[in-house]
């Protein structure tokens, strides 16, 4: 694994702690502690506020430790998935929190390692995982998964529209080779798709965005994140989060959506019968993107979208 130092610019980073910390209080949870740049901010907006941090990856555990280590016991890094954030959260004695943060998808440090398998653009092991003690890679999946199972995560994940062919050459490849390196599979992604941007973007973008999704279950991952944080925020706590693609960006407005109803009654009744009140208050009609300056000098955060809630 590559020893380079963990440096990630943070994205919609005022945006994301302005919203945060404006609805009081002092703890909060940052869900995926990454460099520990939202983390480090919301501890210098006021003395008494607290950072619980969570990330499955141990480079940037360590990494965000030695940045905040000068917060003291203000600041607690934990190793673990964001699925896991309010059991995590109860486990260190935290019943409640005033705020969580999630900024959901692969870091600059991640996807510019090699070793780390995560980008087209480098030669490498097909890793991809996040977590990398624990679980299969993206070399087992192209090794092991049916054909028909290859489609449909380079389908789902990534929207391929090719997703057919390639699956079905990564099969017929395997049969003579085992999948090993990321190289080899960007030539063979490319060879079927063509080498002109697809939807504007390099042809092997959303066969990799896939892979990654799949071998983290980083959807299932969000969604069970997602479910578990409003029994843990207080009344008034809010809750944030930065998706990166449409697929994060859809499970996010639409749990969102569906806290925000209140009354689910048929509107001929005369009085409400099912006794559902709002979950939450929908801080932003529309979601936050990052300006032209910030485009400009980070174009990783082209694709950033930040939706908020507060707890009713």
């Amino acid at each position: 694994m590559s020893t380079a130092p963990f440096e990630h610019t943070t994205v919609l980073l005022h945006e994301a702690v302005d919203i945060l910390c404006g609805g009081g209080g002092h703890r909060f949870l940052d869900c995926t502690l990454g460099g520990g740049g939202h983390s480090q901010l919301i501890l210098e907006a006021n003395p008494d506020n607290q950072v619980l941090g969570l990330d499955c990856d141990e480079r940037a555990l360590a990494a965000a430790s030695a940045r905040l280590d000068r917060f003291g016991s203000r600041f607690t890094a934990v190793h673990g998935r964001f699925a896991q954030a309010a059991e995590l959260a109860r486990a260190q004695g935290w019943s409640q929190v005033d705020g969580a943060l999630m900024d959901i998808g692969v870091s600059s440090p991640q996807i510019d390692d090699a070793e780390r398998g995560f980008s087209f653009r480098f030669d490498g092991p097909l890793d991809m995982r996040m977590d990398s003690s624990t679980g299969q890679t993206a070399a087992d999946i192209l090794n092991t998964a049916d054909e028909k199972t290859l489609a449909d995560i380079l389908f789902q994940y990534g929207e391929e529209r090719r997703s057919r062919a390639i699956a079905r050459a990564v099969v017929e490849r395997r049969s003579v080779s085992p999948w090993r390196r990321t190289g080899e599979f960007a030539e063979l992604v490319e060879r079927i798709v063509g080498k002109a941007h697809q939807y504007g973007l390099p042809p092997a973008t959303r066969s990799f965005q896939a892979l990654r999704i799949a071998v983290n279950d980083e959807l299932g991952q969000l969604r069970r994140c997602l479910e578990s944080l409003p029994d843990l925020l207080a009344p008034g706590g809010r809750l944030v989060v930065i998706t990166f693609h449409s697929l994060e960006d859809r499970i996010v407005k639409d749990f969102f959506r569906e806290g925000c109803r209140g009354c689910t009654c048929p509107p001929d009744f005369p009085v409400c019968v099912c006794g559902k009140k709002p979950q939450f208050r929908l801080l932003t009609k529309k979601p936050l993107v990052p300006g032209e300056e910030e485009q400009r000098t980070n174009r990783r955060s082209r694709c950033a979208k930040l939706r908020a809630v507060e707890k009713c």
